[in-house]
């Protein structure tokens, strides 16, 4: 344990890998545990029933596990789970979860969280995506895998973000935003389909090509909702390499509230 510094507060009930180090004047409460290689800095305070994984990186300042912004708690044991290899900068706050959802803030794999980042209660955060300075999320928002949010973007409650969605600087959300779509605005209006994110990620011509067929479906031919749905499923005989992205999308579709609606 000798790279905990001595300065550090510990309590005896956390549980913390021999290889975990603590910078200096951080606070370690009694129900938490951290895995293997995760480094935490100086003035960091982690408390709650907070679970950390292995090999995160988090940066002075950070406040985790703390009870949610909800005047219903009453001090129910809810908690906040962090999976691997995350990148949490510098004033972020993670809030655990509160009783009238799962009772959990969860966030997966290989995320880039940058300074004053918010996940408020029961928030669920995918794996490998970006969040930028000051993305700021409401209780109850899911993000799915890969999406990226600008600096300044602001997530009303219960909205969802699909995979490979993207949205620009000072987007502020109240509805949900479909996979693959780029958003910009207060409120958000749908730009484009993410289309240099995905050849990053290795998409093919073919996959693309029908994600630019889905946005046509739902942003260029003045379809409701439901017409687009039955365009977009009727892609798959088409296009069959595309068919795991066009379940996806479906299925995000299929979940829209009808007083909430996507991104338009």
């Amino acid at each position: 344990m000798s790279a905990i510094h001595p300065t550090a507060v510990v309590d005896r009930g956390a549980e913390l890998d021999s290889t975990v180090s603590v910078g200096p004047y951080s606070v370690i409460g009694p129900n938490v545990k951290v895995g293997a290689g995760t480094t935490i800095g100086p003035h960091s305070v982690i408390e709650g029933h907070t679970t950390i994984g292995q090999d995160n990186r988090i940066f002075q300042f950070t406040s985790l596990g703390a009870i949610p912004q909800d005047k219903k708690y009453a001090g129910e044991p809810c908690e906040l789970i962090i999976g691997d290899r995350n990148v949490i900068r510098e004033f972020c706050t993670f809030n655990i979860g509160s009783p009238g959802d799962t009772g959990i803030t969860r966030v997966g794999n290989d995320n880039w969280l940058m300074a004053y980042v918010h996940l408020a209660h029961d928030c669920v955060v995918g794996n490998h995506t970006i969040f930028a300075n000051n993305s700021q999320l409401a209780g109850h928002v899911h993000v799915d895998d890969w999406a990226i949010l600008g600096g300044f973007t602001v997530v009303h409650q219960f909205v969802r973000i699909g995979a490979h969605s993207m949205t620009a600087m000072c987007t502020l959300l109240f509805a949900d935003l479909p996979p693959f779509v780029m958003c910009q605005g207060q409120p958000a209006s749908a730009r484009s389909m993410n289309y240099e994110g995905l050849r990053r990620r290795g998409f093919s011509a073919e996959r693309v090509q029908a994600v630019k067929a889905m946005h046509k479906a739902l942003y260029r031919d003045e379809l409701t909702l439901v017409a687009a749905q039955d365009r977009i499923a009727n892609l798959s005989q088409s296009t069959p390499e595309a068919e795991p992205d066009i379940r996806m999308m479906l299925s995000f579709l299929e979940q829209v509230a009808p007083q909430r609606g996507i991104v338009r």
